[in-house]
């Protein structure tokens, strides 16, 4: 439908010649008026101030601060309207839209008229803002804090009991088959693949709420100490660890990975936290995991990875983790491998991120009175846009996720480790 005049109709005649043809979507301005197909999600532009907002900073980055600022909607599914602008950006070959002179002019005097034009907005104040040098010990404890201490009642809401924040392992179709018990059969598979026993030391590097830490300690006897910068994970465990009877077998230390003295473990995890440590710490990262296992000890790193571009992306590093670095697989590979470690298994999870993403997309949407009145509003939008971006962009391929097992050689070079099964992929 396209309407006469107004406001809808304006905005798509504007925006249609950089998107390479019709709009996927229905776009409906702030006086009612409209233009799109009938029967595909509505974008609400609420405020002349969403406008301004993309005309200084188009792109990802803007359109993310108008809908986590309200100032834009979607009508229908968010994820639906995401899937049909990415795959008619596919299906047409566009790039990041670059506006030539007389298309800037065009936008300006078409905004002039709407009176959309005026200073800068400012940005959102769920915004994170970081100070000092990338990865120095204290930006890295900001970046953890501005993510990690949101709230621990608000993260209670969002993941299972084992308040798993990581891709779970799913290994059945049954409709009552739960996340909880995904993320149950994930640290299964993580134990396993480090080959752990009753007594054997292990360092989990990036233990969040601990259910790898709890989980190893209490059906696997391992000895585990846990290190994390966010002040309010380690509150988190240690509560549960007192709850458990685990104190002489679990600590929880409020640490930067780089400053653990001791080494020797008999295995090593690091669950999640490799995207945090930047690119270029990357081999300092490898060689805390080289240093700190003992010869012929294992080591697991499960990590994000991205084809498309490095880091995380405008509105991933600006909202959600700020500083995140991740890059394709094989590189990650070829580091850990420059680094001393043997890599013995990869094993690609992508798919089971796709379904971990979306329980927690439910969970999100199930509790969202809660969520809101817990982080207010704008904090819940940001997650929501979130978790819907990330369910697509690992369902499309763009990201993956991999368990990497290594083993440390000894001096000579040989090791020899039993096998390790990785069988049970749901199916797709």
């Amino acid at each position: 439908m396209r309407a006469g005049g107004g406001v809808g109709p304006r905005l798509v005649g504007l925006v249609e010649p950089l998107f390479g043809g019709p709009l996927p979507i229905r776009v409906r301005g702030w006086d009612g008026t409209e233009s799109g197909p009938t029967d595909a999600p509505a974008v609400v532009i609420r405020s002349r101030r969403a406008l301004r907002r993309l005309l200084w900073n188009p792109g990802e980055l803007g359109l993310a601060e108008a809908y986590i600022t309200g100032e834009i909607d979607v009508e229908g599914e968010l994820a639906e309207g995401l899937a049909l602008v990415w795959a008619a950006i596919g299906e047409r070959g566009l790039r990041p839209v670059r506006l030539t002179t007389r298309q800037l002019a065009r936008a300006l005097a078409t905004a002039a008229r709407l009176g959309a034009l005026g200073p800068r907005p400012s940005p959102p104040a769920s915004r994170a803002r970081l100070t000092g040098a990338r990865h120095s010990r204290a930006r890295d404890r900001a970046a953890i804090s501005h993510h990690y201490d949101l709230s621990n009642e608000f993260y209670a809401l969002l993941l299972d009991e084992h308040m798993a924040y990581s891709c779970a392992y799913f290994t059945s179709n049954d409709p009552s088959y739960t996340l909880a018990e995904a993320q149950r059969d994930k640290l299964d598979l993580v134990c396993r693949k480090l080959a752990l026993r009753s007594g054997d030391r292990l360092l989990d590097i990036g233990c969040g709420w601990g259910s790898l830490s709890l989980h190893a300690a209490t059906h696997y006897g391992a000895r585990v100490v846990g290190v994390t910068l966010s002040r309010r994970q380690q509150e988190f465990v240690l509560a549960r660890v007192a709850e458990r009877g685990l104190a002489d077998r679990v600590e929880i230390r409020l640490q930067d990975y780089r400053e653990v003295p001791e080494s020797g473990f008999d295995a090593v995890a690091s669950i999640e936290m490799g995207e945090h440590v930047g690119a270029e710490n990357y081999p300092t990262f490898v060689g805390v995991l080289h240093r700190s296992v003992r010869e012929g000890g294992r080591v697991l790193v499960q990590q994000m990875s991205r084809r498309d571009r490095p880091g995380g992306g405008a509105f991933i590093e600006c909202y959600i983790a700020p500083d995140m670095h991740m890059r394709p697989l094989g590189e990650t590979v070829a580091l850990l491998e420059a680094g001393g470690l043997e890599v013995r298994d990869v094993h690609a999870l992508r798919e089971h991120y796709v379904w971990t993403v979306r329980a927690w997309l439910e969970t999100l949407e199930k509790n969202w009175d809660a969520v809101v009145g817990l982080v207010g509003e704008q904090v819940a939008r940001v997650w929501r846009l979130y978790l819907v971006g990330g369910a697509l962009v690992f369902e499309q391929g763009r990201m993956g996720v991999d368990q990497i097992l290594c083993v440390k050689r000894s001096p000579g070079g040989g090791s020899v480790t039993a096998p390790v099964r990785t069988d049970g992929l749901r199916p797709s």
